[in-house]
């Protein structure tokens, strides 16, 4: 980065701080009270989607904001752009099975497994497919950075990454990385703005979760009642070698904390190890990379969940509790106020966290009537939601290059500018997921990477554009509806060094990208 472009990026965070961004401008007129059909329009846009691209706005106000947030809620009757369709499927893995998978990437273990077993060992070979069995993933990483920039269906995307990081698991664990297609395919994305019960089972039914929070080697305790001890080892077997070591407590706790009921949800360290019972015998079988039941490690004994007893039924005694839990207002109470944390505010209004829940109840668990609730709420469109939130690294990014249209196919890139931003998609370590407040995202660390970046893109964005662009319409095209005078003023300020037409513009590019308005939405 040029000397030139870094002190102005330190003039931009001293002088335009984060709180500056949120500031009215004092006019006498009802701007105070709500925002104007400009501003919704750039408000829906940034929220129920990764950002304005050139034309978003006006066209959002030909077809009224109203009207563009129902077509978002069904996300099936929009098409889809061409362009994006044929660069999916120019992305082979996102088709295959993960039985396929497994065959055309084999995981390292598999493979000096059968070395061994042949008596040779190759230890470049080895390591070759380490790194194969990675591709899947950086090509699912790929499509999803793709679908995120191009996709019409914005809230979709948006509704996807959410349950993702909601249902988090972490590619570098073991298989998962294989796990991984069918888990965003098959699991989330069908449900994402569906029916909840059905979200939570395709996910618990899921090998990438049961691999990630150890479900699939969780067996009955010893001296539990189960089948036969042949039968039981033949299940051992089916584990690809792998023994059961005993009752593994790791998906209950998640699923009770963090997928449903929510730390303070009124579950108990009973109801934690009941619910760990009851999910025994749920497991993988790792040739096939499938779900299996395997009742010779199920727990037959009785349990009682939350107060309520389980029928003792094999397989059907994890459905009975992802009955219970789907519809526990704890559940209701701790998705609605997630959603409304994403949509509205770091800090959710409490009384449409409690209205967001009542409609979850009352649809038993309908996504898309939670969402509707929420972003057609006063609260969402209230000036004090407006440009409230930070946006994450995967937004900063998505929404730079939607800002200034640029045609990036070469998605690759953007996987490693995630990583150098701390964000790569299917990395977060936690069952948390990455985070979606501010404090997790802004320090003075992560502003000059995204400066670095933004300058990177401005290059590009130049080569396509009219290089004489003055900065006030680049900075219209990125910030539509946005107070810029202050930033007009530093960028017009640096351009006494650059002396070229397109340098003056690719200032302006990267120091709008790296400005605080910018890492607002």
């Amino acid at each position: 980065m040029t000397r030139r472009i870094l002190t102005a990026v330190v003039a931009l965070s001293l002088g335009l701080p984060m709180a500056d961004s949120q500031t009215v401008n004092p006019q006498g007129d009802d701007r105070l009270n709500g925002l104007t059909e400009e501003e919704r329009a750039v408000h829906v846009l940034n929220r129920l989607g990764y950002g304005p691209r050139p034309g978003d706005v006006a066209r959002v106000l030909r077809m009224g904001v109203g009207a563009y947030i129902e077509a978002q809620l069904q996300p099936w009757a929009i098409d889809d752009d061409p362009a994006l369709e044929r660069q999916l499927a120019s992305y082979d893995v996102l088709a295959l099975s993960t039985a396929e998978l497994m065959r055309e990437y084999p995981l390292p273990n598999f493979v000096q497994r059968e070395m061994r077993a042949s008596g040779t060992l190759d230890t470049a070979a080895i390591r070759m497919a380490a790194r194969r069995s990675f591709e899947p993933a950086g090509e699912l990483s790929q499509a999803r950075i793709a679908r995120a920039i191009q996709s019409e269906r914005q809230l979709q995307e948006v509704m996807v990454d959410f349950w993702l990081n909601h249902f988090n698991v972490y590619a570098r664990k073991g298989p998962v990385r294989l796990f991984l297609i069918e888990y965003e395919r098959d699991a989330v994305r069908p449900h994402a703005l569906g029916d909840f019960r059905e979200l939570l089972g395709a996910v618990a039914h899921s090998p990438a979760m049961l691999f990630y929070l150890d479900n699939w080697m969780s067996a009955a305790p010893e001296g539990a009642p189960r089948a036969a001890s042949s039968q039981r080892d033949s299940g051992r077997r089916a584990l690809a070698g792998r023994r059961a070591t005993g009752l593994n407590e790791n998906y209950a706790r998640e699923l009770l904390e963090l997928h449903t009921l929510g730390v303070d949800g009124g579950y108990t360290q009973d109801d934690v190890v009941a619910v760990a019972r009851a999910f025994t015998g749920w497991t993988i079988n790792l040739r096939s990379g499938r779900f299996a039941f395997r009742p010779e490690l199920h727990d037959a004994n009785p349990k009682v969940v939350l107060g309520w007893e389980i029928n003792s039924e094999g397989i059907s005694e994890g459905e009975q509790v992802l009955d219970l839990l789907a519809q526990h207002p704890s559940t209701a109470q701790l998705i609605s106020e997630k959603l409304v944390r994403r949509f509205v505010s770091d800090q959710p209004p409490a009384a449409l966290v409690d209205r967001a829940a009542a409609v979850f109840l009352e649809t038993q668990g309908d996504i898309q009537q939670v969402v509707r609730t929420i972003v057609t709420s006063p609260e969402f469109f209230s000036r004090e939601a407006y440009r409230a939130k930070v946006k994450t690294p995967f937004e900063w990014l998505t929404s730079s290059i939607r800002g200034l249209d640029l045609d990036i196919r070469e998605t690759r890139l953007l996987v490693g500018a995630l990583i150098r931003l701390d964000q790569p998609l299917y990395g977060a370590l936690e069952p948390t997921g990455y985070p979606d407040v501010a404090e997790s995202w802004v320090s003075s660390g992560a502003l000059l990477t995204r400066a670095q970046l933004g300058q990177r893109l401005a290059r590009p964005a130049v080569r396509s554009a009219d290089r004489s662009l003055s900065s006030k319409k680049v900075v219209d095209q990125l910030l539509p509806a946005i107070e810029t005078d202050r930033l007009l003023s530093v960028i017009e300020s640096s351009y006494a060094a650059a002396a070229r037409p397109r340098d003056k513009t690719e200032t302006a590019v990267s120091l709008t990208l790296a400005s605080p308005e910018f890492q607002r939405k």
